[in-house]
């Protein structure tokens, strides 16, 4: 009997050690409950710069869903973040970091690059990083490049929990999923309808909210479980029109502006 009862135990110890269950190592938290998203940071009202790592920090403090941040690379494939492919002056595409590195934005910081970036976002768990790969119009090769750099880069940080991708190149939203399937993409540029972002295993669309003011995208999302992201609103009417018809996201330059009209919207 205790010879059967050791077989037992040990059979379970040796099933246990070749668990196929993969184990889980979850590393953020519950999201933010709201549909804001700071368009460049929370950078407008303390006047702090567009795209740096204090207008991060601030959409952060305010709670926000997420903070959206673009994504250029420079002539010696480093990854930094700022809207306009200039950086007060110097075309990014065609210099170096280090160039870069000799302008600075008027509170004293550099240009990030996305390592610092996401670095720094990735020190708080309730705010998403919903991160623009911006294409360079000329070179699509290269924009694929850049988007193998950027996966590439939030799989070394492990920040793919925090990070949704978004582009107005529909080639580099479907070269994400094709190195990881299980990305969260959107598409900004409104001409798609929403029946092929689903066919593509795409997460939603990501159009500006005129887009949305001409047929019926609202219930025709939520039937083929997509989400709706509506660009750039920061007019309290217009965010009270989508809110009414329950979009997900409201991509805004005004956050703050987006919290007072939910609040009285909500009274």
């Amino acid at each position: 009997m205790k010879s059967s009862i050791l077989v037992i135990t040990l059979m379970t110890l040796f099933t246990k050690s070749f668990d196929p269950q993969p184990k889980t190592n979850i590393k953020g938290s519950s999201w933010n409950k709201n549909p804001v998203i700071a368009h460049r940071g929370a950078w407008k009202k303390n006047n702090l710069p567009e795209n740096s790592i204090a207008s991060l920090k601030e959409a952060a403090r305010l709670g926000c869903f997420g903070s959206e941040f673009d994504v250029h690379m420079t002539s010696d494939s480093v990854l930094v973040i700022n809207h306009d492919a200039d950086f007060y002056g110097l075309h990014i595409a065609e210099v170096t970091y280090k160039e870069l590195l000799t302008k600075q934005h008027p509170n004293g910081e550099h240009i990030p690059t996305l390592e610092a970036y996401l670095k720094e976002g990735i020190k708080q768990k309730k705010m998403k990083l919903i991160l623009e790969i911006k294409p360079s119009k000329a070179d699509p090769k290269r924009d694929l490049e850049m988007t193998d750099h950027v996966v590439a880069m939030v799989k070394k940080l492990k920040a793919k929990e925090w990070v949704d991708y978004i582009s107005f190149s529909y080639d580099i939203l479907k070269r994400i999923l094709v190195l990881d399937s299980k990305a969260k993409v959107a598409y900004l540029n409104g001409d798609v309808s929403l029946e092929k972002l689903k066919a593509d295993g795409f997460y939603g669309a990501d159009y500006h909210y005129s887009v949305y003011q001409k047929g019926e995208w609202f219930v025709k999302a939520k039937e083929l479980g997509l989400t709706i992201n509506a660009w750039t609103v920061n007019n309290a009417d217009d965010i009270k029109w989508l809110l009414k018809n329950k979009v997900e996201f409201i991509t805004t330059n005004e956050p703050e502006l987006a919290f007072e009209t939910i609040k009285s919207e909500n009274k």
